[in-house]
C-alpha cells in the first residue's frame, strides 16, 4: 500500500506537489464532466479519492511549514498549502458537482455510504454552494485570505523566540541538569529562552522572582505587536465569511457541526464549568497566597507568573511531593521506549524502527504492525530547534484508506534533547503531555483503515477529538504503568510507588485554578468570534475575559492573545478541550482502580472507539463502549473532590 515519499529540497517538493495538484485537478474535472446521473456508489468513492488526492499536498505542506529546518522549503510549503486549500474551496463551491450529487438516488446506499452522502450534502450547503456567482466568488476569496492570514499568524509565533540574560546565581532552585545545559557565555551571562524546555522549569523552580516575572512577560508578548493586525484581520474576515453564509457570527457557523451544536450552548458550558470550579479555585488561590505569605508576610496577592512556583512549594509542604525528586525517573529515551511498549501491550500492536528519510536528523520513524502486518507509520519530531512549531501536536502526513494507503502521523513536541550530553530529564506533567499527544497518534493510526478517507483516523466531531488523547493521559498517572519504564537515570531503580502516590495526591491540588484558566481561554476564543468585530477591541476583550474567568488578574504588560495559536486553528472552539475532558473522565469509569493495564478493556476501547474513526457519531461511539450515554457526573466528581 502507498506510503509517503519524504523529499527535502525545494525543487523536489515543488515538483512532487505540483504533480499531485495536477492529478487532483484532473480528478475534479473528470467528476464534474459527467453528463448523466452516475452510479452513486462509484461517484461517492471517486469524490472521496479526490479529497485524498488533495490531502497528498495539504497534509505534508502543513507539516513542513511548521517543522522543516529550511526556510525555503517552509515558504514553498505555505504556498502549496494555500493552493491545496483553494482547490478544496473551489470544489466545495462548484455548482455543477453539487447538482450531480443532488440528482443521485440514495435508495440503494449502504449505511456507511449514506452517512458519507449526507455529510457531503451538509458540507456543500454549509460551504455556500447555493449562493449566487458573485457571493461564491467572495466566499472563495475570503477563504484564500484566511489560509494566508493563519499561516502568517502561526509563523509570527513560531519565529519569535525571546530570551532573558541572567547571572549564573539567578538559576538557584533549578535542577542540576538545567544548570548544566545553561553555561555562562564569554560575558558571564546565561541565556534562558521562551521555548518550553527553558520556560517550564524556570517558572516552576527558579527562586529569583524578578527573573521569573521577566521571562513570563517575554513569553506572553511573543508575536506582539506583529500579530495584533493579523488577529484582527482573522476575526473580521471570519465574521464576513459567516455572514455571507447566512450565520450571525463565525462562532454560530463553526459550532453547528460539532457535538455542542450552538455558540449559546458553548457559553452555557463555559459558565457551568466555571460555576463548579469557582469555589475550588478560590480555595486553591487562598492556599497559594498563604504559602507566599509564609515567606513574605506583606504579600497580599499571587500573580499569574508566580503560580507554578508557589504551587510547587504547596505540593512539597502539603503532600510531601517534589517534582524534582521525580525528574531522574523520567529520562526522555526511557519514557519514549516505555510509552511505545505500553501502547503495544494495550492495543495488540508492535512498533518497528524504520530508517526512512525524514526532514531532520533527530526525527525517528516507526512502522506500526499488528499480527506482523504493517498498519501505519509514525514519526517522532520531539526536540526544539529554531523555526520549529513551539507547542505539542499531532500532524497528519497521510490518512489511511483500507487496501489503498496506510495512515501516517507525526508527533511534534519540544522536550529536552537526549543528545545534548546532559540527561534529558522530564517533569511528570511533560510525561503526561507525551501520553496525551501520543493518544492522538494512536487514534490516527488505529482508526486509519476506513473505506472512505472522510471517516479515517481522527475524523469524529471536533469537540470529541481531544477525548481519546485526554483519556490516554490516565496511563501516565498509573503507578503500575509508570513502574514499567520510570527507572532512575543513575541507579536504574523503578520509581517507588509511594513517590507516585504522593505526586498523584498533589495533582489533586490546583484543579480549580486549572479549570478556571481553561474557561478564560475558552471564553476568549468564543467571544472573539461570537461578537461583531466592530463591537470590541481584541486586547481589551482579552483583559476583560481574563479577569472574569481566570483566577489571577491580567498582567498589563502582556498580550497573550497575539501568541494564542488556537485563535487561528480552533478559532471559536477552544472549549473542546474541557468538553472532551468531561467525556474522558467518564471513559475512565470503565476501568477498575489500579487496573489500567487490563488489556481486555483497552482492546475493547480501541475496537469500539479508536478503530471506528468517524464512521459513527462520537456520542454513539462512547455509548457503545460504556454501554450507556456519556455523563457529566464523573467530571463533576473529579473537579470537586
Amino acid at each position: 500500500m502507498k506510503m509517503t515519499n519524504i523529499q527535502n529540497t525545494v525543487a523536489a517538493v515543488e515538483s512532487m506537489w505540483e504533480e499531485k495538484l495536477i492529478e487532483a485537478r484532473k480528478k475534479f474535472a473528470d467528476l464534474k464532466s459527467i453528463s448523466s446521473v452516475p452510479d452513486v456508489h462509484i461517484f461517492l468513492r471517486a469524490y472521496d479519492r479526490l479529497s485524498a488526492a488533495i490531502e497528498q499536498v495539504s497534509a505534508p505542506a502543513s507539516l513542513f511549514s511548521n517543522v522543516h529546518p529550511d526556510a525555503a522549503v517552509r515558504s514553498c510549503a505555505e504556498k502549496f498549502e494555500q493552493a491545496a486549500q483553494e482547490l478544496a474551496s473551489e470544489i466545495s463551491l462548484d455548482v455543477a458537482l453539487y447538482k450531480i450529487f443532488a440528482a443521485c438516488s440514495t435508495t440503494e446506499l449502504s449505511p456507511l455510504e449514506n452517512r458519507l452522502y449526507q455529510k457531503i450534502m451538509r458540507d456543500y450547503k454549509r460551504s455556500g454552494v447555493n449562493k449566487d456567482d458573485a457571493t461564491r466568488a467572495e466566499i472563495q476569496q475570503l477563504r484564500a485570505e484566511l489560509v494566508e492570514l493563519g499561516q502568517i499568524f502561526e509563523r509570527n509565533i513560531r519565529e519569535d523566540v525571546r530570551s532573558v540574560l541572567l547571572r549564573p546565581e539567578q538559576l538557584a532552585g533549578l535542577p542540576q541538569d538545567f544548570i548544566d545545559l545553561h553555561q555562562p557565555n564569554a560575558d558571564g551571562f546565561v541565556t534562558v529562552t521562551t521555548d518550553y524546555p527553558d520556560l517550564r522549569p524556570f517558572l516552576m523552580y527558579a527562586d529569583d522572582a524578578a527573573a521569573r516575572k521577566e521571562l513570563f512577560i517575554k513569553f506572553n508578548t511573543r508575536a506582539y505587536p506583529t500579530n495584533e493586525s493579523v488577529l484582527r484581520a482573522l476575526i473580521e474576515k471570519r465574521h464576513a465569511l459567516a455572514t455571507l453564509l447566512g450565520y450571525a457570527s463565525w462562532a454560530d457557523y463553526v459550532t453547528e457541526d460539532k457535538m455542542i451544536q450552538t455558540s449559546a450552548a458553548v457559553q452555557n458550558f463555559i459558565d457551568r464549568v466555571d460555576e463548579i470550579a469557582r469555589p475550588k479555585g478560590v480555595h486553591d488561590y487562598a492556599v497559594l497566597l498563604a504559602e507566599k505569605q509564609s515567606a513574605d508576610a506583606t504579600a497580599h496577592l499571587v500573580e499569574e507568573w508566580e503560580k507554578s512556583y508557589w504551587e510547587e512549594r504547596v505540593k512539597r509542604r502539603m503532600f510531601n511531593a517534589d517534582s524534582l525528586a521525580l525528574r531522574p525517573y523520567f529520562e526522555y529515551t526511557r519514557v519514549r521506549d516505555g510509552l511505545l511498549a505500553v501502547s503495544a501491550e494495550l492495543f495488540g500492536i508492535e512498533f518497528e524502527k524504520n530508517e526512512a528519510a525524514t526532514w531532520h536528523a533527530s526525527v525517528e520513524v516507526y512502522d506500526v504492525l499488528r499480527d506482523e502486518k504493517n498498519i501505519g507509520r509514525i514519526y517522532l519530531d520531539m526536540h526544539p530547534r529554531d523555526f520549529k512549531y513551539k507547542h505539542a501536536a499531532q500532524f497528519t502526513l497521510q490518512s489511511g484508506i483500507a487496501g489503498e494507503q496506510l495512515p501516517e502521523g507525526v508527533l511534534v513536541c519540544n522536550f529536552s534533547d537526549p543528545t545534548s550530553g546532559v540527561p534529558a530529564l522530564m517533569d511528570h506533567d511533560q510525561v503526561t503531555t507525551f501520553f496525551h499527544e501520543f493518544g492522538h497518534l494512536l487514534h490516527h493510526i488505529l482508526g486509519g483503515a476506513q473505506e472512505f478517507i472522510y471517516f479515517s483516523g481522527v475524523a469524529t466531531e471536533w469537540d470529541f477529538v481531544e477525548a481519546p488523547s485526554q483519556f490516554f493521559e490516565e496511563w501516565s498517572l498509573d503507578p503500575k504503568t509508570l513502574q514499567r519504564f520510570a527507572h532512575h537515570v543513575e541507579t536504574n531503580e523503578p520509581v517507588p510507588t509511594e513517590l507516585i502516590e504522593r505526586a498523584r495526591a498533589a495533582d489533586e491540588f490546583g484543579k480549580g485554578l486549572f479549570a478556571r484558566r481553561q474557561m478564560a481561554f475558552a471564553a476568549l476564543s468564543l467571544n472573539c468570534y461570537r461578537k461583531s468585530p466592530e463591537e470590541f477591541d481584541v486586547h481589551e476583550l482579552a483583559i476583560a475575559t481574563h479577569n472574569q474567568y481566570a483566577p489571577f488578574l491580567h498582567m498589563p504588560e502582556t498580550h497573550h492573545e497575539c501568541s494564542f495559536g488556537h485563535l487561528d486553528g480552533y478559532s471559536a472552539i477552544y472549549y473542546t478541550y474541557m468538553w472532551s475532558l468531561v467525556i474522558a473522565k467518564d471513559l475512565l469509569s470503565a476501568f477498575t482502580e489500579g487496573e489500567m493495564l487490563n488489556t481486555e478493556i483497552s482492546k475493547r476501547y480501541a475496537k469500539t472507539i479508536l478503530e471506528r474513526g468517524g464512521t459513527q457519531n462520537a456520542a454513539d461511539l462512547v455509548a457503545n463502549f460504556l454501554g450507556r450515554p456519556y455523563s457529566f457526573d464523573a467530571f463533576r466528581t473529579w473537579l470537586t473532590r
